[in-house]
């Protein structure tokens, strides 16, 4: 609940005044959905709370990313022009907890269902379906061409770097092969809230 109202804010102050409307709404649509199916999910499917932390960040991403776009994020335009870089990285930083947030899902979903029992499998299936989303979303980005040319720039955030879409599952794989060194404690606390969910289910 705490987080909900958190991104309501946040929601809130994103639609106020964006930058480009139509931008907006391609970009903030993807957290809107996410949300939707946590809530959806809660009674049948509930994540630990490392989880539903990364959903919040992910979603607060995209909202801010979705007011200013993603190229023109003031506190990185200010880290671009400090550290004399050609770009801003908002978009990078983005698609890096693009990586991280399916392989927790995955793993959870998984481990909760006893889909499959080889953790090894686990993380190679998380990390596989991670790239899967990095890839979709890439292609998503791509058909924006259909769109205006201004709104497709912003949505595509390439600020004239041609290897922008390969650098942008790049990220997604590091975050994903990151969040596996943290796969051990994710598996216990997964475990630990399967303890809690059956202990309360047999009290009523």
């Amino acid at each position: 609940m705490i987080y909900l109202v958190l991104f309501g804010i946040i929601f809130t102050w994103s639609a106020i005044h964006p930058k480009d409307f139509f931008l907006w709404v391609l970009e903030v649509a993807p957290a809107i959905i996410g949300i939707a199916l946590c809530i959806f999910f809660y009674r049948r499917q509930p994540f630990t709370l490392v989880t539903y932390t990364w959903c919040f960040i992910a979603a607060g991403i995209m909202a801010i990313g979705a007011h200013y776009s993603y190229s023109e994020v003031p506190l990185f335009n200010l880290i671009r022009d400090t550290f004399n870089s050609d770009r801003n990285n908002f978009d990078k930083m983005g698609h890096f907890v693009q990586g991280i947030l399916p392989v927790l899902i995955t793993q959870e979903v998984l481990i909760r269902n006893q889909v499959i029992r080889s953790p090894q499998w686990v993380n190679f299936l998380s990390v596989c379906i991670a790239l899967s989303v990095a890839a979709v979303y890439e292609l998503i980005e791509w058909s924006a061409i259909l769109f205006s040319s201004e709104t497709t720039e912003n949505f595509l955030g390439m600020q004239g770097y041609a290897w922008d879409a390969q650098s942008d599952m790049l990220y997604a794989l590091a975050g994903a092969l990151l969040t596996l060194l943290f796969a051990k404690s994710l598996r216990r606390a997964i475990a630990t809230s399967m303890r809690h969910a059956n202990a309360k289910a047999e009290r009523t």
